[in-house]
């Protein structure tokens, strides 16, 4: 049984057998080292992503999942890489055998219409399970399929596109240009329209030799103050009203600060308060950052690797409380602001003298932001339209993510899901109503004043 906005819903779901989806012509077979910044242990993870499409008249009679079957083997041909296997090197060093094994694939079916999800997809997907089915022995990092796909077709004629992909091998935009690259096979297009992948992973390795020239206390190595166990999963939805409530918390020469960075800082704010830490305790906000755009030169057009960073912002929990929300804004923004290309150099130079072994801090105490709100995994059409919803189906520990959504009124906003021990969630949750409430409740004074002035 899983539960879209509070309402059960129960649906089966028919699978065929897992296949491995090959390339549909004869690739290269040779082997690919990751980059510096592609193979550290924070990236030793698999992200899963979920995509919903309407019914379209024009592809009636077509199932959705051999469509894209099709279309994934010719675009493996141009991605090869993500049909291998990762091995491990010397140092710890990731490596691709391009062996053309395939990625994992199923088909399914599943009795349940789009509709019956409700009018707001939102994360988390309580029913994801069903959805992307986690085939026993694919999770790992090396020796394992790179890509788990699953295409679940509805009752209704829509489908459910879920995807799984190995980190190292990737970051948000250059999976968005591999899924994008699929759908043009997918509608037949003209292949000029798909960008051609670049590897040069080299591009992003420790110039020789490594020289650390920055602090990163992103990799500070803290004690877990709480168990991070017994954690649920909620969403909160930021439509225009939120944001113009918490933006008019900030003072005014803050107040034109990015909707990143209010939304940010409001969360840390929230979070830290709600974890019950000691006052004194230190506490980090991690925001990943697109460095695409920061090298120089720039890096080449379809390059499809990891190519962020995640600088951190550092206070207490006493300081975040006792401020008001600018503190927080403040400290959020000099973080974004310290990524430069010599910022992004030191890392990868961190990363070859610790031998790859850094990890972010996986504690309660630590936030990690990512906005994907800008890659338009939306805009993806397999042949069946826009997706009505795109994105992430839920946090990973301690990582949340923006994603495009809507509410139940149809209002366009940005979605959050927060993943926190239960009763920290319920503060989490009164702590931000609190701060909505705050700005509501100075409005409504302003207003009886003006009204008691003009009487």
């Amino acid at each position: 049984m899983a539960t879209m906005s509070g309402i059960p819903l129960v649906f089966t779901v028919r699978r065929c057998k897992p296949e491995f989806v090959t390339p549909a012509k004869p690739t290269p077979r040779e082997q690919k080292l990751l980059s510096d910044i592609d193979d550290q242990a924070s990236l030793r993870f698999q992200v899963p992503l979920i995509f919903f499409y309407r019914q379209e008249p024009s592809m009636e009679g077509k199932h959705p999942a051999e469509v894209i079957r099709t279309a994934l083997a010719q675009t493996l041909v141009l991605y090869y890489p993500l049909a291998g296997r990762l091995r491990e090197g010397a140092n710890g060093k990731l490596i691709v055998d391009c062996n053309g094994e395939g990625v994992m694939f199923i088909k399914a079916d599943a009795d349940v219409t789009l509709e019956q999800f409700g009018d707001a997809l939102q994360p988390p997907f309580p029913c994801f399970d069903e959805l992307l089915f986690d085939v026993p022995g694919s999770q790992g990092i090396l020796n394992c399929p790179l890509l788990l796909i699953q295409v679940t077709r509805l009752n209704c004629g829509g489908f459910i596109f879920a995807i799984r992909l190995n980190h190292t091998m990737a970051d948000a935009p250059g999976l968005k240009q591999f899924v994008s690259s699929v759908a043009v096979m997918a509608r037949d297009e003209s292949t000029h329209l798909i960008p051609r992948p670049v590897w040069e992973r080299h591009l992003l390795d420790a110039r020789d030799p490594p020289r650390v020239t920055c602090t990163h206390h992103e990799y500070d190595q803290v004690e877990a103050s709480l168990p991070l166990d017994n954690l649920v999963q909620r969403s909160f939805f930021f439509g225009p009203t939120q944001v113009s409530l918490l933006r008019r918390l900030l003072p005014m020469h803050l107040r034109y600060c990015t909707k990143f960075e209010l939304l940010t800082a409001s969360l840390w704010r929230c979070r830290s308060l709600a974890i019950n830490l000691d006052p004194h305790e230190k506490v980090r906000m991690l925001c990943i950052v697109n460095a695409r755009f920061k090298m120089e030169p720039l890096l080449p057009q379809g390059y499809y690797g990891n190519t962020f960073v995640f600088p951190a912002a550092i206070t207490t929990v006493k300081n975040l409380g006792k401020n008001p929300l600018g503190y927080a804004v403040e400290l959020v923004k000099q973080a974004k602001a310290s990524l430069t290309e010599e910022y992004i150099k030191s890392v990868v130079a961190l990363m070859v003298t610790t031998d790859k072994q850094l990890n972010f801090p996986n504690v309660i105490g630590s936030f990690i932001i990512s906005d994907l709100t800008k890659i338009g995994f939306e805009d993806v059409d397999f042949g069946w339209g826009k997706a009505v919803f795109a994105g992430t189906a839920n946090a990973v520990g301690v990582v949340s993510f923006f994603v495009s959504a809507k509410n139940k009124k149809g209002e366009v906003g940005t979605s959050v899901a927060i993943c926190l021990p239960a009763p920290a969630m319920e503060r989490f949750a009164r702590e931000l109503d609190n701060m909505l409430k705050q700005q509501l409740i100075e409005d409504n004074k302003s207003k009886s004043k003006r009204i008691l002035s003009v009487m």
